[in-house]
């Protein structure tokens, strides 16, 4: 489990032959789960300077695979006892989103993107997102698009500063929002329970 909050912009060495080499300072352990650009990958290798993961070709298939270049996003798992700051953040995307347009607004920048239409139900209006591993709040959403306002700060120690118009970027909704949208979508089939049924078992106890 992650966080959304990027602790370290690491310096992508090379990616070849499915492998994926990061210079770092994080001092990362042989099986270690950390969120490069917001998908949950395991280290595999341990180097002077880094680590490397592997990334199957499922992966390749799912995500902004043109960002792992130059420099990426990193987020080591959580611990027990570890500050909890963000929000809940699984390490699996959902889709590749694609910046549609950037306004400056003086003191920060909204950012909007387009999403497949399918996942939009899992968009919220002032809920989370995580876009290559950030941890952000939706402010508006739209039929197949939805508004991000990016700080300063966020500009200055996140790569959103280097993206522009036409930028592929990760995408995974919230969670909850995902968790909700399945239970209700499935109430009504016979292989499954509703909220009252819930309710009724519980009562028996």
């Amino acid at each position: 489990m992650f966080t959304g909050l990027i602790r370290e912009i690491a310096v992508v060495k090379s990616f070849q032959n499915n492998t994926l080499s990061i210079k770092s300072n994080h001092k990362a352990k042989l099986g270690d789960s950390i969120a490069i650009n917001g998908a949950c990958l395991s280290v595999t290798k341990l180097t002077n300077d880094g680590f490397e993961v592997q990334l199957s070709p499922e992966s390749q298939k799912v995500l902004a695979i043109q960002n792992y270049k130059n420099k990426v996003h990193i987020e080591p798992a959580m611990m027990m006892g570890d500050r909890f700051e963000g929000h809940i953040v699984q390490g699996h995307i959902d889709c590749i989103g694609e910046i549609i347009d950037i306004k400056n607004n003086g003191n920060s920048y909204d950012f909007f993107i387009k999403i497949p239409k399918k996942q939009i139900i899992y968009m919220v209006p002032k809920g989370s997102v995580t876009i290559d591993g950030v941890s952000l709040t939706l402010n508006e959403v739209f039929d197949e698009s939805f508004r991000l306002t990016i700080i300063p700060i966020t500009m200055r120690e996140t790569l959103f500063g280097t993206y522009k118009k036409g930028s592929k970027v990760n995408i995974e909704s919230d969670m909850f929002a995902r968790y909700t949208a399945h239970i209700i979508n499935h109430q009504n089939k016979s292989n499954s329970i509703g909220w009252g049924e819930i309710d009724a078992i519980q009562s028996l106890f």
